[in-house]
């Protein structure tokens, strides 16, 4: 069951609960709900247990907490954090206690493995149908959600094409979160350029190297990695390609315009960036980023014929307006 079907949905919480997936935010959300649902709040001294799994030597006290009776209560539950930490043997003790929890009293595991996880074996999969199951990785549209109901939390709005580089991005979702709490600051709506500028947008540093290539005019070395990593994503490539030539054609055009200022987290290719900005200039760094800005628009909407040629043409024509 994904994360936002089990907060839609409510379904019975019995004996045992394993949060798996990747997304530690929704995991801490998943867990809050199940806390709530099960325990009143005058109940939660009493009758919940928290263990974090590398700490403990064995299980022994686990095993006691999931078979005590509840106090004063009709429940009680029992929280292993981490188990996505253990190695094969304790992971193998923590399931037979799994195996024994009485009816009445609640086990939650959190093992943040993916589900389709071959090593380890996610324990939600060998426990079958005895567990709930709490998928907490997000796909798009969760990850769309999540950012809607954070810019309504905070009363913010945002463009769409600044939604949709949050959510094609696989940033984690707390990182999101903070980088909207910034961007809201400025009390005015959240524009893509706010976002490429205040974030990364992807964690495979080759889409980064190809940007940095593109933008000094290396087109072979660039449209090399681009084809590196169509490859090994045919389908996914070009969404995060193009959000890093966005945001380094933005990078540039903050240094060659007068007045800018690069974010703190680029300072330190402050020299680097001064070089291609002088090359460059102002106003084709600037073209540069808009070429990019709409390249991403077309593939994000599904515009775009082949996402491929529109990676291809927007590194193409940084190079030809250099020379």
């Amino acid at each position: 069951m994904k994360f936002y079907d089990f907060t839609d949905k409510a379904p019975k919480i019995g004996r045992l609960v394993v949060i798996e997936g990747v997304e530690r935010l929704f995991a801490e959300r998943a867990l809050a709900t199940i806390v709530e649902r099960t325990l009143a709040p005058a109940e939660r001294d009493l009758n919940l247990d928290r263990f974090v799994a590398n700490a403990l030597d064995g299980f022994g006290a686990v095993a006691a907490a999931v078979a005590a009776f509840p106090f004063l209560g009709s429940t009680r539950v029992v929280v292993v954090r981490g188990a996505h930490d253990l190695r094969a043997e304790p992971r193998r003790a923590l399931l037979a206690v799994a195996e024994r929890v009485p009816e009445g009293n609640t086990l939650v595991i959190e093992d943040l493995v993916s589900p389709a996880s071959k090593r380890p074996e996610p324990m939600g999969k060998i426990l079958g149908k005895t567990a709930l199951r709490i998928d907490t990785t997000p796909g798009p549209e969760a990850r769309e959600r999540f950012v809607r109901e954070t810019l309504a939390s905070l009363g913010a709005t945002a463009e769409p094409r600044a939604i949709a580089l949050l959510v094609d991005g696989d940033a984690d979702l707390a990182g999101v979160r903070t980088d909207l709490e910034k961007l809201n600051l400025a009390g005015s709506t959240i524009t893509f350029e706010d976002v490429a500028r205040e974030t990364l947008v992807t964690a495979d540093v080759r889409a980064y190297k190809y940007a940095s290539a593109a933008v000094a005019g290396r087109a072979a070395e660039a449209l090399g990695l681009a084809a590196e990593i169509f490859s090994s994503d045919p389908r996914g490539a070009a969404v995060p390609l193009l959000a890093a030539l966005a945001a380094e054609y933005l990078l540039v055009w903050e240094v060659a315009r007068p007045g800018g200022a690069l974010p703190g987290r680029a300072k330190w290719r402050e020299r680097e960036l001064g070089g291609v900005a002088r090359a460059l200039g102002e106003r084709r760094a600037r073209v540069g980023f808009e070429r990019a800005v709409r390249g991403f628009e077309a593939v994000v909407t599904g515009r775009a014929d082949d996402p491929r040629v529109i990676v291809d043409l927007a590194t193409v024509a940084g190079a030809r307006e250099r020379s």
